[in-house]
């Protein structure tokens, strides 16, 4: 099977197409990337000259690129994303560009393709916007986003629904709850706390620290996204997520407790602007009908997400510092 794969040197891409390529022997995948600043290939560096990945620096709104790309493919896995929550409130327009217009132009190669192509949308719970104390998002969900990268993810997933119901194209969205393990951006939580407690900074923790979120290891999303993608009715959504609900205090504090160092570097600062109170997501459709379930307990998968960043200096450093960059430009100078 060949697919072609956006978005693949970030966090949940690189994590996915590794997953895919070591228990999947008769996929071929077709990687598009623009190389942001979150996109890596430090993270996949090892699967460059894989023979059956090939990379492609490119953004997923060159719409004559992108209608090559998928010339030959069986399906559309679109993980491209802007996906900061503080980076689009303070500048939204990426966001519209990269989650919005780029799932478009996807949207638009896959329906003028001559080959039939499934499209697969990964979204995210944000769209469902913020939970009370009790209840879970389903499917059914009203969609309410509540941030400018929230409100960008629901209008592209709009987009796939409706290029479904108006078009015919065979589309699966899945929406997951917040991912953590190896190879994320160290803006968000849990690889910011780690970097900061490493170096004994502060650890900044909005508002009162007890925004909820439910937490699944990237190694269980990446599971849940192709069975989704192979298994999934066409058109229907799925929610992935674990039944695994905390604090972020409370994650702030599990890692200080891993590493050994004192609760007096949580520094509680001003609240973000629109921030969700809570997610919390049923999978029970997910489970049912795509014959998954997430498999990493949250001890396990929290300190070997803690252990990983122990002892990927270079990656941190590599990431933060902007060498990815020249080192894509190592890599494709050398394959000229």
């Amino acid at each position: 099977m060949k697919i072609l794969v956006t978005g693949c040197a970030g966090f949940i891409g690189s994590n996915f197409i590794r997953f895919l390529l070591k228990e999947n022997s008769h996929v071929e995948l077709t990687h598009l990337d623009a190389l942001t600043y979150a996109g890596n290939l430090e993270s996949i560096k090892d699967l460059l000259d894989h023979p059956r990945h090939k990379f492609h620096k490119g953004n997923i709104n060159d719409q004559e690129l992108v209608s090559k790309l998928v010339e030959d493919v069986e399906m559309i896995i679109n993980f491209a994303a802007e996906s900061h929550v503080d980076r689009s409130i303070d500048g939204p327009k990426s966001f519209i560009e990269a989650n919005v217009n780029g799932t478009f132009t996807l949207l638009e190669a896959a329906r003028r393709a001559k080959n039939k192509i499934r499209f697969v949308q990964i979204s995210t719970d944000e769209v469902y916007g913020s939970l009370g104390p009790i209840g879970s998002f389903t499917e059914e969900s009203t969609l309410a986003p509540n941030s400018p990268y929230s409100a960008s993810k629901a209008s592209s997933d709009l987009l796939v629904r409706a290029y479904h119901h108006t078009y015919g194209l065979d589309t699966i969205t899945t929406r997951c709850s917040n991912n953590y393990g190896p190879c994320q951006f160290p803006e968000k939580l849990i690889p910011l706390m780690i970097q900061n407690a490493r170096a004994d900074k502060n650890l900044p923790v909005y508002g009162d620290g007890l925004n909820v979120r439910d937490w699944i290891h990237v190694e269980d999303h990446s599971r849940g996204v192709w069975a989704a993608a192979t298994k999934g009715k066409p058109g229907e959504v799925y929610n992935l997520g674990s039944d695994n609900e905390w604090p972020n205090i409370e994650i702030v504090k599990l890692i200080l407790k891993h590493l050994g160092k004192s609760s007096d570097l949580i520094k509680y600062v001003k609240d973000r602007p629109g921030h969700d109170r809570r997610y919390a997501i049923d999978a029970s459709k997910s489970k049912r009908e795509l014959d998954w379930k997430p498999l990493v307990s949250f001890d396990a998968g929290l300190r070997s997400t803690i252990d990983w960043y122990l002892a990927n200096d270079a990656w941190l450093h590599s990431v933060t510092s902007g060498d990815y960059q020249s080192f894509y430009d190592r890599w494709y100078r050398e394959r000229r």
